[in-house]
């Protein structure tokens, strides 16, 4: 079944999803822009509107008014049509990023937003992206790339501070619901978040046997050849960020 992209599908009371048309080895089926809103509020949030996409951000703007534009991170699957789309809506463009916000103050781990009828709480959540943020919302939380619907991240930040992050998002309340940039909504994200760092101390355990095998300082190309020699090609690339991040890891433990 081919995804329905440009639709608006209600998820929870108060959080509804428009799939944008950008799929790819690395956003699945594509960007989540998130709606919310809580019942019988006029206006909403919206976190990440995604691409620069005018017929995207258009069918988005038909579900507004819109309070105010959250951004979970820079990458521009997210951020790249932030601008426009605040504009569009006439909304402030709120980021961690001073360079993604539009005439509005800034957002960083412990704010409070006021939008849509609801609290949404800020966590500061680095790693995936140095200016990675998370937004939770009653019994939900908005993880941006930090945690996917389906698969693993890569790593755009540091290591140590991605562990850390995902350690906050394991110790939220039980039966989370995980609302994510890309692929399906999640049931608990304490259960995932553990799956996430046991899997992240696999692969830094496989890395650092990599390094001890080719000796030296090998290139995060090298590691990758040797750790990642089961995955498709395509992503090779991206997981030279992540092996970069463990590589940096690694030397300054």
């Amino acid at each position: 079944m081919s995804p329905a992209y440009g639709q608006l599908r209600e998820v929870t009371p108060f959080a509804s999803v428009v799939l944008a048309e950008n799929p790819s080895v690395m956003t699945l089926e594509g960007t989540n822009t998130w709606l919310l809103r809580a019942p019988g509020s006029a206006s909403c949030a919206v976190v990440d509107p995604g691409p620069s996409d005018r017929g995207h951000l258009e069918r988005v703007a038909a579900f507004g008014p819109v309070d105010v534009v959250l951004l979970t991170h820079g990458h521009p699957d997210h951020s790249g049509g932030a601008a426009e789309f605040g504009a569009l809506v006439g909304a402030p463009v709120r980021a961690l990023d001073p360079a993604l916000r539009l005439g509005s103050e800034g957002l960083a781990g412990g704010d409070v937003v006021e939008a849509g009828g609801l609290e949404i709480r800020v966590l500061a959540t680095p790693g995936h992206t140095d200016d990675s943020l998370c937004f939770l919302v009653g019994d939900a939380v908005l993880t941006g790339d930090t945690v996917l619907g389906r698969g693993t991240t890569v790593l755009d930040g540091k290591l140590r501070d991605y562990l850390e992050s995902l350690q906050t998002l394991a110790d939220l309340p039980p039966d989370t619901v995980v609302l994510p940039g890309h692929g399906p909504e999640l049931p608990d994200v304490g259960s995932v978040a553990q799956a996430y760092l046991a899997h992240r101390e696999q692969r830094l355990a496989q890395v650092r046997a990599a390094v001890e095998e080719l000796g030296g300082s090998p290139t995060a190309r090298q590691v990758v050849e040797r750790v990642y020699a089961d995955v498709d090609r395509s992503l090779w690339q991206a997981a030279e960020w992540s092996v970069r991040s463990q590589l940096e890891y690694l030397a300054d433990s």
